[in-house]
């Protein structure tokens, strides 16, 4: 197991009653899916709220980044930097927003 530093926003940390930074064990190799399977695992308000509940894919206003770079459109099951699954990195959880 290791621990992914995960930074969620705002409105998740208010539905999960959570801090901004949390700890999370994951199992390797660490991707973007199993990160979101070990939070909804440890917060299960959080489950619907990252993924849809059916298709298990990212919500629309949902974007994942980590070391730099925009990972929300890459499979998640595709493992994360080096330097996130090594917890030096967070994993960042992003609430997009929309509007016109």
């Amino acid at each position: 197991m290791q621990i992914v530093r995960v930074i969620l926003p705002f409105h998740l940390q208010t539905l999960a009653g959570c801090q901004r930074e949390v700890g999370i064990s994951v199992e390797a190799p660490i991707t973007a899916g199993r990160v979101i399977d070990a939070i909804e695992h440890r917060y299960p308000t959080l489950r619907g709220a990252i993924r849809d509940f059916h298709s298990q894919k990212r919500r629309p206003l949902v974007r994942f980044f980590a070391d730099g770079e925009d990972l929300s459109h890459q499979p998640l099951d595709a493992p994360l930097p080096e330097a996130v699954a090594a917890g030096r990195e967070p994993f960042l959880v992003v609430g997009a927003i929309a509007g016109g």
